[in-house]
């Protein structure tokens, strides 16, 4: 098939990557990896109205399809490209882990390194007596495996309370990371660190400000110097919150409901992809923004151990590994089916030692996830759009997907990466 049919320029919590073998899916009629692909993801834009969206493949480190589906911008009739960039939330995470994983391969880090001990950081308020003891023993393993102690359904995800943390240390919203997590060292845990899962984007936010103390650069400079550009990637670069902002390339965000900006010289309401959080904050667990082919690069380059720009075949083994106990394990002491390793939902498969491997983002105006199963398919999928109808979740690309792989005749044989 010619080139131009593959890259067309027309127009999250566990999910169902955690299904393992594909070939439990039902027997499907053969279809070409375009039909496939874009029958599914034109039936999920479809059905929650989400303007535009974008798909990268990759088959054994080749990206075999990928394609632009509607409109970047809406209003300015500019149509979706595999090339444009969107949002990715927290898809971050996984970019984020890959650097963590970097230091302790250097030797500048291990799992072990007590992270915010590390930062010496002092609290910006005390809300309890004492200042929570338990803090000082938090450890890199736990921020990345999201066993750190907090937890936002007991308490709050501070990430999304810029107005009220810069408000507490008398400085001009939004508040920066470093008074995030000073406001956060006044605050009592929500559990033992250590002792269970519990999602937490707080963490990661710590593991941003933990690769700047080691290195001393910024976030964003060591990740595009020693993550990205390794992987090939040149124009994954962290977001802007306020509309007027984006980047050459970026897509715009859709999202009905306006909220109250966190930004001063806004509006008192305003739409809220564009002011009602602060992305700039947000970085290190979900800052990024990113094209689908960007995205399928940084699969591509994690597929093989044994040959990957990235890190060596013993950091993988270390990246992908479970939790300790008693976290991620059933009443009998077995390990759940899946559980979240460093930077990634992982989800053993059979007897063979491999296993599928995914993370998904959300924001308001911005769903993604990313997909690295354990045959050696990989797939990206980015919308500027969330949906906001119980019934018609975002999570139902990714079984959608697998059902559209399952369905592929024929694995094209080209790489259009190198194209």
């Amino acid at each position: 098939m010619h080139r131009r049919h593959f890259i067309a320029t027309t127009a999250l919590t566990a999910i169902a990557s955690t299904q393992g073998c594909v070939s439990k899916a039902p027997a499907a009629k053969k279809l070409s990896i375009v039909t496939a692909f874009d029958r599914e993801m034109d039936a999920f834009m479809s059905a929650r109205n989400i303007p535009g969206g974008a798909l990268a493949v990759v088959k054994d480190r080749r990206l075999v399809y990928a394609r632009g589906y509607g409109w970047a911008n809406r209003e300015r009739q500019l149509r979706a490209t595999p090339d444009s960039l969107f949002r990715i939330a927290s898809l971050s995470k996984p970019i984020t882990g890959v650097a963590i994983m970097k230091l302790i391969e250097d030797g500048r880090l291990s799992l072990d390194t007590k992270a915010l001990s590390l930062l010496n950081l002092h609290p910006l308020v005390v809300f309890i007596r004492d200042p929570e003891p338990r803090l000082r023993d938090i450890t890199i393993r736990q921020l990345l495996q999201h066993t750190g102690g907090w937890d936002r359904a007991k308490s709050i995800d501070p990430m999304f309370r810029s107005a009220q943390i810069a408000r507490a240390a008398h400085t001009t919203p939004p508040a920066t990371p470093e008074n995030v997590i000073r406001y956060m060292l006044g605050r009592e845990l929500d559990f033992e660190p250590g002792a269970r899962y519990a999602y937490s984007n707080f963490g990661y936010c710590v593991l941003g400000r933990v690769i700047e103390k080691v290195t001393g650069e910024r976030y964003e400079q060591f990740v595009r110097e020693h993550v990205l550009a390794p992987a090939g990637i040149t124009r994954m670069r962290l977001g802007k919150t306020l509309d007027g902002q984006q980047a050459p390339g970026e897509v715009r965000y859709y999202q009905e409901a306006m909220a109250n900006s966190v930004f001063p010289n806004t509006p008192e309401k305003v739409p809220w992809p564009y002011g009602g959080f602060a992305l700039e904050p947000m970085d290190a667990h979900g800052g990024w923004i990113a094209s689908a082919i960007d995205l399928a690069r940084f699969a591509a380059a994690l597929d093989d151990p044994l040959h990957s720009p990235l890190l060596k075949p013993d950091t993988f083994q270390i990246m992908y590994a479970p939790p300790p106990p008693p976290a991620s394990r059933t009443a009998n002491g077995s390990l759940e089916a899946s559980y979240y390793g460093c930077g990634w939902s992982v989800r053993p498969v059979g007897q063979s030692g491999k296993a599928n491997y995914w993370h998904n983002g959300s924001l308001p105006g911005t769903s993604s996830l990313l997909v690295r199963r354990a045959d050696g398919l990989s797939w990206v999928a980015l919308f500027n759009h969330r949906s906001d109808d119980k019934d018609l979740p975002d999570t139902a690309i990714d079984p959608a997907l697998h059902r559209a792989a399952a369905a592929v005749d024929k694995w094209p044989k080209e790489n259009l990466f190198v194209q």
